[in-house]
This record gives C-alpha cells, structure tokens and sequence, in this order.
C-alpha cells in the first residue's frame, strides 16, 4: 500500500489528478496562512494545481461591506505569511478591498507605550519572517518600537526570508537606509557589535561601518576597551593553538 507524506518535495513524486478529501481540508486549513509555494510543497502538489484547487474551494459571492473583527483578525495575524491574494480568498473579499483595509490599519494610530508579556513572544516568534512594515500592523506597535524592542531582545531576520525579500540570487544592491534604521543604528553602534547590528539590520558588516563613518557615530570608550580586551584574547588563543598549548 502507497502512503501519502505531507511536503515530498521530489517532483518525480507529485500527486496529480483528482484531489482526496484529505487533501482538500489539509488546503482550506492551511490556504492563507503561508506562502502558496510552502502550501503546495506541504501537499505534494504541483502549484498550478493547489492554485485551482483554492479558486474552487474558495469560490462563491464576494462579500462586501464593513469588515468584522474576525476579518480584520485574520488579516493581521497571517500579514506576510499568506499573500493577499490567498488571504482575500479565505475572507471572500476581493483583492481590492483587502489592500483597502491594510492600507487603514496601516494608517492607524499605533502604540509606543509598554509592551506587554504576549506582544513580546509574538515579537520573538514572528521577528525573523516578517518585515517590520507588516510586523507594525500585527502588532499595532510603530515600527521604531518593533525595531528598538528587537534590537534589546537580540532578535535577527532569518536569512532565507532576507534572501526572498531581497530577491534572491546574484550579488543585489542593499535597499537605502530608512529613518528608522538610522535611528537604530545611532542607538546600538556606540555599544553594540557591529556583527550584531549587521543581523538585526539585514546588512554587512561593512555597510554598518561605512554608514557609521558618514554619520559621524562613534564606539564608547568602554565598548573599545572590550573591543581591545576581546582582540587580545583572540591572539593569545590563536599563539597557544600554534604552540600545541
């Protein structure tokens, strides 16, 4: 008997042909809540498949009018993990509307203030697959404050989501620096690692140091001393390695 493994990715082995029910309610769980290629490796579908398949499972009236908090939930919760096409699906909206909508929450007044113990863990699950754009509206926080609570958490963007937001493959210029990002940098460069910055940011090394020349930032005195300590370790370590010691 031939069993079924969720997310076979050889597509030698990609299920063609007429859908299982199984299958259907896997698509309809899963259908806006992540990227449409994942969705369809997860089924061991071809995606121009999975793509028919939520056309009909999703079909119907478009619904119109004022949005429910339920809507407005779901939108928030699975911003750039879902496209909006697949989200507007799902909520039966038309694409149209739905940026109508996040362009509103967009807009919104966001907090600053204190944040709260459940904000802090949806920050730290979500930090390194979401852009700090969508991560705002999420979790209505301004994305300085998204962008400072990360940076004392220590929080960094997973590579692969940088590399397929940068679109990936050959050597890409690095996007212009935001007013955010600056601010950040003046915050963290006189105590922080330019390593560390360099992750949270999702830039080299060498653009953390060339922009903090040009704006003028320098390290504390007391960041170079460990700076010096840490350079000195690093050299006794390396003497004691060529000595056998």
């Amino acid at each position: 008997m031939q069993y079924f493994h969720w997310g076979d990715e050889d597509s030698s082995s990609l299920r063609r042909g007429r859908w299982h029910g199984y299958e259907i309610d896997r698509l309809e769980t899963l259908w806006g809540t992540r990227d449409e290629g994942d969705v369809a490796r997860l089924l061991g579908r071809p995606l121009d498949s999975v793509l028919k398949m939520a056309a009909e499972v999703f079909s119907g009236r478009i619904r119109t009018g004022r949005w429910t908090d339920e809507d407005i939930a779901f939108l928030r919760k699975n911003l750039g993990a879902g496209s909006l096409r697949s989200i507007a699906q799902v909520l039966r909206r038309s694409l149209a509307d739905v940026e109508r909508n996040l362009a509103a929450l967009r807009e919104e007044e966001k907090s600053t203030g204190v944040w709260p113990a459940e904000d802090v863990q949806s920050l730290k699950r979500l930090y390194g697959t979401r852009t700090d754009e969508d991560l705002a509206v999420i979790l209505c926080r301004t994305q300085n404050s998204i962008q400072l609570m990360a940076a004392r958490l220590r929080l960094a963007k997973d590579k692969a989501f940088l590399r397929r937001v940068s679109g990936e493959g050959g050597a890409s210029r690095m996007p212009r620096w935001s007013l955010e990002e600056l601010e950040l940098l003046a915050e963290l460069y006189p105590t922080a690692s330019n390593l560390e910055i360099a992750k949270l940011l999702g830039r080299s090394v060498k653009s953390i140091v060339s922009k903090a020349y040009t704006e003028g930032l320098k390290k504390d005195p007391e960041r170079l001393r460990e700076m010096g300590r840490q350079n000195v370790r690093r050299r006794y370590r390396g003497r004691r390695r060529k000595e056998g010691g």
